[in-house]
């Protein structure tokens, strides 16, 4: 079995890289961040993103995406799809990662087929896939995946670690209806699958910042990239990044429940752990708000607790090694 992609998907992934780069570069993602926090850290604060702050999801660009077949990548080509499955959706996903493109993107793509106008990006879908009663980007959502037909339930905002990824507490979450089961249980596994493909995308992208800055900062008359400790922070960043990413096209190629959430396990943890180090390597200037950094560490915390956390990811696996006996 071959797990290297192949040229159409290398192609695939330069596209979506493409169009990513001209769309969604480094200062559309600081006029994001600027406006959802209303205009900086002060309006931000140290919890992260409030209530007052704009939208941030790009409804041109969501149709762009929507476009050039993002997020109806795996469905069939008779009903208006692409036709691909999920090593290219992982690819594609990866690249959205390594971005911070933000928006509800897995849910959108999950919906295509489902929900009207969400194959064409036409359409906004949320899912309540944090396991509780919380839900993200309920305020610029058109849908819940799940609850098709059912109107958007009103929400109370509430403080998130992302600027980028606002959150709303429904009331009554779980007591039946509509939105008591979540309604994602059925796509909790690809869930997960393209959440782990987000992470590894913010994984490589943090080992590239922070290989970059050992190579421009100086101290005592040479690259910090030079020293010792800083050379095992970035090689062990590499390894959880490289480990993660071999996992999570293993896990697309084989769909196997066992391996989506030990590719899931694996992601998170390179992404946090990831940007943490990352941090390191940059200082106090990684502290910073004009850094990007941390709005990757912020994003990992959210997208962990997404779809399946380390937790049940781990409940799961050890399932499995029970049930394969001795």
């Amino acid at each position: 079995m071959h797990f290297q992609p192949t040229e159409d998907q290398e192609a695939l992934r330069a596209g979506v890289r493409d169009l990513l780069a001209g769309r969604y570069g480094r200062e559309a993602l600081r006029a994001s961040v600027d406006g959802a926090a209303g205009g900086g850290p002060p309006g931000a604060g140290p919890g992260g993103a409030g209530p007052a702050g704009g939208p941030v999801v790009d409804r041109g660009l969501w149709r762009e995406l929507g476009g050039a077949g993002f997020f109806a990548l795996r469905l069939p080509e008779a009903e208006g799809g692409v036709g691909l499955g999920l090593p290219e959706a992982v690819l594609a996903f990866e690249e959205a990662g390594r971005v911070l493109l933000p928006g509800p993107l897995v849910a959108t793509h999950l919906a295509a087929g489902v929900v009207p106008g969400a194959a064409a990006g036409k359409a906004v879908v949320t899912a309540f896939d944090l396991g509780g009663d919380l839900v993200a980007y309920l305020g610029e959502a058109d849908a819940v995946l799940g609850a098709a037909g059912e109107p958007v339930p009103a929400g109370e905002p509430v403080r998130s670690a992302d600027p980028l990824t606002p959150l709303h507490r429904v009331a009554g979450y779980g007591g039946g209806g509509a939105y008591g089961g979540g309604g994602v249980s059925e796509y909790r596994a690809t869930g997960a699958l393209l959440t782990a493909a987000l992470q590894v995308g913010s994984a490589l992208r943090t080992l590239e910042l922070a290989v970059r800055y050992a190579a421009q900062r100086e101290q005592f008359g040479q690259p910090i990239g030079g020293f010792q400790a800083v050379k095992h922070l970035c090689a062990g960043m590499l390894v959880r990044a490289e480990v993660a990413r071999t996992a999570l096209y293993a896990a697309a190629v084989t769909a196997d429940p066992g391996e989506i959430a030990a590719a899931k396990l694996l992601a998170d943890r390179a992404a946090v752990e990831g940007a943490r180090d990352c941090l390191q390597v940059y200082g106090g200037m990684g502290f910073t708000w004009e850094a990007d950094v941390h709005l990757h560490l912020k994003r990992a915390w959210v997208r962990a607790e997404q779809w399946r956390t380390a937790a049940q990811a781990e409940e799961l696996l050890a399932e499995e090694l029970l049930a394969s006996g001795p």
